[in-house]
């Protein structure tokens, strides 16, 4: 089946296979956070972005090979709900961006600032920290040899607008900012957008509505 990006909370992972790295796509919790396990196709490495709830659920996807590392992709208590027990299952290296990680109870192994690179086997990924949405949020890149770039957003980019700054004017004109400059200006449009929650989208398709968010103001 041809990967689509849309899962529902107890349904099965959506998996979207590249050259160098599979991506699984699952649901979990009552928030419908979006999980993604990252595995190495030349190694069998493996990370995961977001140990959002549902631990049963996300070491059933990592399986028997383990993780190396997790990345918690901001502080909000939905996106690491689950990420005590699945350190605790996997003995994974914790990351996260180094403005948020007093804010996850977990401690961070690895704090992650703008440009900083996460590695698992042959695969490495980028990270852009997004201010706006907390101070810390990080997105992550993976610039695929093979194609077009992916990208992991977190609460800082969703199809139809950027992530919620709860009604901050001063803080929607820095995340509009951020993501314009160092996602939109830096990447094509073929780059494919992984949210953390909800249906994936692709900068192309959300390029053209960026006056109307500043416009809106939210």
């Amino acid at each position: 089946m041809p990967y689509t990006g849309k899962v529902t909370v107890g349904g099965p992972a959506d998996v979207h296979e590249l050259a160098d790295l599979m991506i699984s796509k699952v649901a979990v919790g009552p928030m419908d956070n979006n999980a993604y396990l990252l595995r190495c196709r030349t190694t069998g490495e493996q990370l995961l972005v977001d140990a959002a709830n549902d631990p049963e659920t996300l070491l059933h996807l990592i399986g028997g090979d383990g993780i190396t590392g997790v990345v918690t992709t901001h502080r909000h208590g939905d996106h690491w709900q689950a990420l005590e027990e699945v350190v605790t299952a996997t003995g994974a290296r914790t990351y996260a961006g180094r403005e948020d990680a007093d804010g996850i109870p977990v401690p961070t192994d690895e704090p992650l600032d703008d440009g900083a690179t996460v590695s698992f086997g042959a695969c490495r990924l980028t990270v852009r920290h997004l201010v706006g949405h907390t101070p810390g949020s990080v997105a992550l890149v993976y610039d695929d040899p093979h194609g077009h770039p992916h990208l992991f957003t977190g609460d800082c980019l969703f199809p139809g607008g950027v992530g919620n700054t709860f009604g901050d004017a001063d803080h929607f004109r820095t995340l509009l900012h951020d993501v314009e400059t160092k996602l939109f200006g830096e990447l094509p449009d073929e780059t494919w957008v992984y949210p953390g929650h909800g249906a994936d989208t692709s900068l192309g398709a959300e390029r053209p509505h960026l006056p109307e968010w500043r416009e809106r103001g939210w």
